[in-house]
């Protein structure tokens, strides 16, 4: 996609603030939205901000029938002198591109589709809540538009990016979650789509999401595909253990998906001099370390959540209580950590945050 010139149409509506103290989770949208669209004889082009309004789409049109669609997330904070900023876009721009990649979508330019994301952002900043812990969810999503029942890739799409005031992802906040631990389902295995943000990735999991319900337990914890053996990541995060000392996550192998706060946490961890191991981790490996008193912290990362502490694992019928059921030290430190350098409370020394 060459540089084009991004069109701009602002409503003469406006939608009434929700209220912050119940904003929950993706609930409310912004005014405005972006689009930009593909054919295959013209590439990407026609850049747009536009009021926030429905789609029009064929019935036929592929989407609905192949699933051929991926999405991301970050989001925008603003700081105490009213500075709107976002943390790490360009990673969420890059994964964006690999989940492309892999469901045979052409690809965008990163820094060109990232300048129009802000702009969208700055005609929105009023949007942006200022309480702690809130802030404004950026989706960015792909979908294929080509009315067709072929079952081939898309001539069209369209990439979108809506936005909406968000609070904690999780009604527990920083309080600890308890997990179950999925033996059953499986969500990803070697050479299919689990490191690509996919929305069939997301529904194929709802079964195991409605056993944890069943089980009183607030997400789940996924297994690998082959052996049901080794731990892999926790429904919408990536998942850490301390163990003994050091801190433990599953390896990017193809399965996972690979987050930008992972990758913080770890960056973090690393310049704090702990121990950090991406390895392939045994479920039989964590029992053992909670029985020997040596699995000491578990923590869900991921851009919604931020940093969510595990007190509880329920696998195969038992309860596995880690660190009384309480907030970890390391848990704490990471969530002060990255949401000081998102909201602009503590310096930047990574430089991760683009201020608008």
């Amino acid at each position: 996609m060459t540089s084009q010139t991004l069109e701009v149409i602002k409503t003469t509506t406006h939608k009434p603030k929700p209220d912050p103290e119940a904003l929950g989770f993706g609930k409310y949208f912004t005014d405005h939205m972006l689009l930009i669209d593909y054919h295959s004889d013209k590439g990407w082009y026609h850049p747009r901000i536009v009021p926030y309004e429905p789609l029009t789409l064929d019935p036929a049109a592929m989407v609905f029938h192949y699933g051929q669609t991926v999405f991301e997330g970050l989001k925008a904070y603003k700081d105490h002198d009213e500075n709107v900023r976002l943390f790490r876009p360009e990673e969420n721009m890059k994964r964006l591109n690999r989940s492309n990649e892999r469901l045979s979508i052409p690809t965008l330019d990163e820094k060109e589709t990232l300048s129009y994301i802000k702009e969208l952002v700055r005609l929105e900043k009023d949007w942006i809540p200022t309480a702690a812990g809130k802030s404004l969810y950026i989706r960015p999503f792909v979908i294929n538009t080509e009315a067709s029942l072929s079952v081939a890739p898309s001539k069209t799409y369209t990439f979108l990016v809506i936005l909406s005031p968000v609070g904690s992802y999780y009604s527990e906040g920083i309080d600890p979650v308890s997990i179950f631990v999925e033996d059953f389902y499986t969500r990803a295995a070697p050479g299919g789509t689990g490191y690509a943000k996919t929305a069939g990735n997301y529904s194929a999991a709802y079964k195991a999401q409605e056993r944890a319900v069943e089980h009183q337990r607030s997400q789940v914890l996924w297994l690998d595909g082959l052996e049901k053996k080794y731990v892999e990541e926790v429904g919408s995060m990536n998942v850490f253990f301390k163990i003994d000392g050091e801190i433990h996550t599953p390896e990017i192998n193809g399965t996972i998906l690979e987050g930008v706060t992972r990758k913080s946490v770890i960056e973090l961890l690393r310049s704090w001099d702990l121990p950090v191991h991406e390895r392939r981790i045994a479920m039989d490996d964590l029992i053992q370390a909670h029985q020997n008193g040596t699995l000491e912290e578990a923590f869900g990362t991921g851009t919604a959540a931020v940093i969510s502490p595990i007190g509880i694992l329920d696998y195969k019928g038992t309860e596995y209580t880690i660190n009384n059921n309480k907030t970890g030290d390391i848990s704490n430190r990471l969530h002060n950590a990255i949401t000081g350098i998102q909201t602009g409370r503590l310096e930047d020394p990574f430089g991760w945050t683009t201020v608008l």
